[in-house]
């Protein structure tokens, strides 16, 4: 009780009434953090407590929740007129304090990119994802705008990408979010993406190297190299090097190269351990496309690494994740054989739409979006307020 009294945490009557110098405010999503104006450090705890709270219920009638110019929350009473940036729902908190499960506990088969986010403001965050109008590119990019981030979806089809970007201003008319054509299958397509994005003068903070083909007969694109490998890899590799200057000057920035566990199921070397270039892009009597669509996992996998070593002493980091095993997605259109091997596997596979999940013994993949989050896992990002986070 000394060392209570000493730091001024119990001169109040009420154990939720907050010590001098502290405030309490929300998120987006309705999650309570207090700010210490003192130490200037925002934290999820209340400092007493220390219990975390969630809003309960939805904004009384006649009230609408804006975000100003520095991405903080703040409350319009059109009724009477007025604007507080007191939520005015914090009468109705609930505790929320479950057990500090672990990461293999806490996200599991049913876990959504929403989920992974909740309880972060990403406003003033800009996010590209490549192949976003379907598939977890999708869902990813979706869980971004709907954080407060700015989206850009980098995909070849802009009909439907432009649909992918209507279906997520549908849930939220005010997310931050564009279409912009990107075909990795055409070295020219990624340099005049990367001097669009450049035109911009915007930061980039997350990188989501996520399209991918897969199961495709022998092709070679216009640049002369099989296709798989040039979209897979190639494509992504020349993109980070094009939009490098950008994310080191928005740092701490990160890359994120979706991969794949099938890299572990071949080589790129030949027999006396060397590099084959010719593996890499193979002639058609040398090609099976599943061979083809592991060493383009491979290569996303040493880039990623490589990548990380060069750039993480400027603040860019880079990591390679396994977005599940089998999962459900378009992917496997390429061919009727595997068509027919991921209808059959459906069952044992999560769903996009996390409503369509058919059974809760599923690995899975959304735990790659933990990876996309932001620095810090446990306070509240600097923009929830006018000083850093503590």
């Amino acid at each position: 009780m000394a060392a209570l009294r000493y730091a001024g945490l119990d001169d109040t009557d009420s154990e939720d009434e907050l010590p001098p110098g502290w405030e309490q405010r929300t998120t987006k999503d309705g999650w309570v953090y207090y700010a210490n104006h003192t130490e200037e450090k925002t934290q999820w705890e209340h400092p007493k407590t220390g219990k975390r709270k969630r809003i309960a219920g939805d904004l009384p009638y006649g009230w609408e929740q804006e975000t100003d110019e520095n991405g903080q929350v703040f409350f319009v009473d059109h009724i009477n007129k007025r604007t507080t940036y007191l939520d005015p729902r914090l009468a109705f908190t609930v505790d929320d304090n479950p057990t500090k499960p672990t990461t293999r506990q806490r996200y599991d088969g049913s876990t959504t990119a929403m989920e992974i986010l909740q309880g972060r403001d990403l406003s003033g965050k800009v996010v590209v994802v490549t192949g976003a109008n379907s598939g977890i590119g999708f869902e990813t990019a979706k869980s971004f705008a709907l954080h407060g981030a700015h989206v850009i979806l980098a995909c070849r089809n802009m009909a439907r990408a432009s649909e992918a970007v209507s279906r997520i201003l549908g849930e939220w008319h005010k997310a931050k979010v564009e279409a912009m054509t990107l075909d990795l299958a055409l070295l020219r397509s990624v340099q005049h993406f990367a001097q669009a994005f450049k035109a911009k003068n915007v930061s980039l903070h997350v990188l989501v190297c996520n399209a991918a083909v897969f199961g495709l007969p022998w092709t070679l694109t216009k640049d002369g190299l099989e296709t798989t490998f040039q979209v897979n890899h190639l494509g992504h590799f020349y993109l980070v090097q094009l939009l490098q200057d950008v994310l080191c000057r928005s740092a701490p920035a990160r890359v994120v190269v979706v991969s794949s566990e099938s890299h572990r199921f071949t080589d790129i070397n030949d027999s006396s351990g060397k590099l084959d270039f010719s593996r890499l892009s193979p002639s058609k009597s040398d090609y099976w496309a599943m061979l083809a669509y592991n060493r383009s996992k491979l290569c996303n996998i040493l880039f990623s690494n490589e990548l990380h070593r060069r750039l993480s002493p400027r603040g860019v980091t880079s990591n390679a994740v396994h977005p599940g095993n089998m999962m459900y997605s378009a992917l496997h259109r390429g061919w009727w054989v595997y068509t027919l091997l991921f209808t059959l596997a459906r069952p044992f596979t999560k769903s996009m739409d996390p409503r369509l999940i058919p059974h809760p013994c599923h690995t899975f993949c959304k735990l790659r979006a933990r990876s996309l989050s932001s620095e810090g896992a446990t306070l509240p990002p600097h923009v929830h307020s006018s000083f850093p986070c503590g």
